[in-house]
């Protein structure tokens, strides 16, 4: 089941700073990259939602449940705002997603047989290759 979510803009932090990298004076000037805070804890998501987030792998959660996101692939605040934003909606309903429970199962009869005869029939083809006489 996906449900659409909506963040909460009063939960986003957004503070401008310098970008990284090349870019001549303009980077050393203007401040048009973003990082954007966003406390997954102190959030409106349902908790599921909250719980699946914050167990994901990802370098951009911090310890204390915060997503940091740092934007600056484009030259201007807001687009890099935008991207900003678009990864974290991203990232949430990704978590939003519910995986699906697998059910251990066990091998049927029929293929344990076919399992079994093709290792037969591989060991067959093993013996094949042995020297004459080396019994």
């Amino acid at each position: 089941m996906l449900r659409r979510l909506q963040l909460d803009p009063a939960e986003i932090e957004f503070s401008a700073i310098r970008a990284q990298g090349a870019g001549g004076q303009n980077v050393n000037k203007v401040s048009n990259a973003v990082h954007l805070r966003f406390d997954v804890r102190a959030s409106s998501l349902p908790d599921d939602v909250k719980e699946r987030l914050l167990k994901r792998a990802d370098q951009r959660i911090t310890t204390e449940g915060v997503v940091v996101i740092k934007a600056q692939q484009h030259r201007s605040l807001e687009m890099n705002r935008a991207d900003a934003l678009q990864r974290l909606t991203q990232m949430v309903h990704a978590a939003a997603h519910v995986p699906r429970l697998r059910r251990a199962t066990k091998p049927t009869h029929a293929s344990k047989l076919r399992r079994l005869q093709g290792k037969t029939q591989r060991g067959q083809v093993k013996a094949g290759r042995a020297k004459p006489g080396s019994e």
